[in-house]
């Protein structure tokens, strides 16, 4: 489906706003502060943010990364969140044109985003995002999706239900936590907006990635011990498999 030029670079704009948004969730959430009362301050001098230098990226081009009162460096997270936010957008109508559906997969885009950022500072997956975004899943795909309800409830109950029996298989055997709740209520989240077919793909490219990463640890003399946030790496996968997993999935049922 086709997208005007217009259409494109007005997404990316909303898609930068909402990258700010995103920012102010990514910061809250795990502080289990409000993200909707209360103006932006300085993590290091906690001064009020004004508005002309919450710009999303211009703003921190214009004050070189860095606070204007206190002149501590600003992360280069917070502009980095707003372009991918930006790219998401583009992506999104240009893959899906404008319509209920792009606003649907925008959403989950963004919420993997956010997830995947607070897992990798925090080791947590805050419940407002899973669960509220299982919910979402099940709506779109009243609604919207190109998945149907059934195959939305099976999805959450397979990703969910898989992630749990790993978890406490793990325990049994080796007598310790592998895998945190957080890392299921999110598996559900994406069965719910992928069906459960594309489950398998998700969890071969996250344990991939996960593998790849802990590999890469261990060469560091991180050892064999090092915990690795796995929702950091399933919410990529499920990206990945929402543009090109039923290609795979294709693929690998002619085999």
């Amino acid at each position: 489906m086709s997208a005007a030029p217009l259409e494109l670079a007005m997404a990316a704009l909303l898609g930068l706003v909402i990258g700010s948004f995103l920012n102010v969730v990514i910061h809250r959430l795990p502080r289990e502060t409000s993200v909707v009362g209360g103006r932006s301050r300085c993590p290091k001098c906690n001064e009020t943010i004004s508005w002309y230098d919450n710009v999303p990226v211009f703003s921190y081009v214009v004050l070189g990364g860095r606070c204007r009162r206190c002149r501590d460096r600003i992360s280069l997270q917070y502009p980095l969140v707003e372009l991918i936010s930006a790219g998401i957008a583009f992506l999104t109508v240009y893959s899906f044109g404008v319509g209920l559906k792009a606003i649907w997969i925008y959403a989950f885009l963004v919420t993997l985003l956010a997830i995947t950022i607070i897992d990798w500072h925090h080791r947590i997956i805050p419940d407002e995002l899973s669960i509220g975004g299982i919910v979402f899943g099940w709506v779109g795909a009243l609604v919207c999706l190109d998945v149907s309800l059934v195959d939305s409830f099976i999805g959450s109950l397979v990703g969910g239900g898989l992630l749990l029996a790993i978890a406490v298989f793990y325990k049994v055997i080796r007598k310790v936590d592998g895998m945190g709740g957080g890392d299921v209520k999110l598996m559900a989240m994406i069965g719910a907006f992928l069906g459960w077919k594309m489950i398998f793909p998700v969890l071969f490219l996250a344990s991939l990635f996960g593998s790849i990463y802990g590999l890469y640890l261990m060469a560091r003399g991180g050892g064999g011990k090092t915990a690795v946030a796995f929702g950091s790496f399933l919410a990529p996968a499920a990206t990945m498999v929402l543009f090109f997993g039923r290609r795979l999935w294709g693929f690998y049922t002619s085999l």
